[in-house]
């Protein structure tokens, strides 16, 4: 069944088919549920238990897939107000907001105000903009704040593959249709990790 814009529906976990309403405007899209799937399979081994942080949040449909999945916490971070009040409507309808943080802020002026902090996280998503070429400035940022054995997923228009920063290795790549997405991990912040 079709369903209307605005809607997005988790696919797995314990709240499987549950229909999340979001804030259409301002060209925030959903990451397609195939490709949310196969995202999922990949980190299957991973997941469950897991810290993550989902940058550029939109609809939060990442973030919400994971911690319907098994992780522990998820951070989203999301610039736009609508957006940022839709993740906390979702998280409190799911009872999930001991779960999770909402952060409204520019992404990477969050970063470079998280790396001072202690929390680091295993799993992050990155889906940004396609127009707004950030994935680098954010890949950039990222060292301080990733665990040890972390996985990224990045997601790009068709034929635009960002280049990964010294310290980073593509894992997995695939394309659905328009959007090219895949897996990469960081070891730039770990012992003996060769400095760029």
């Amino acid at each position: 069944m079709k369903r209307r814009p605005g809607q997005l529906r988790i696919i797995g976990g314990q709240w499987r088919s549950r229909l999340i309403a979001f804030e259409a405007d301002q060209g925030v899209r959903p990451t397609p549920d195939r490709v949310r799937q196969t995202l999922f399979d990949w980190l299957s081994p991973r997941i469950e238990g897991a810290v993550c942080l989902d940058l550029f949040a939109g609809s939060g449909a990442l973030g919400l897939e994971a911690l319907s999945r098994g992780a522990t916490h998820t951070h989203f971070v999301e610039q736009g107000r609508a957006q940022s009040l839709g993740i906390r409507e979702a998280l409190h309808r799911l009872d999930a907001e001991t779960r999770a943080e909402v952060s409204q802020s520019e992404a990477l002026r969050w970063l470079d105000n998280a790396a001072k902090q202690a929390q680091r996280y295993e799993l992050v998503f990155i889906d940004p903009p396609y127009a707004a070429d950030l994935l680098e400035p954010v890949l950039q940022r990222l060292p301080p704040l990733l665990k040890s054995n972390n996985r990224l997923y990045l997601e790009w228009p068709a034929g635009h593959a960002p280049t990964l920063p010294a310290g980073y290795a593509w894992l997995k790549e695939k394309q659905a249709g328009q959007v090219s997405f895949g897996l990469a991990t960081c070891t730039a912040n770990e012992p003996g990790a060769p400095l760029s």
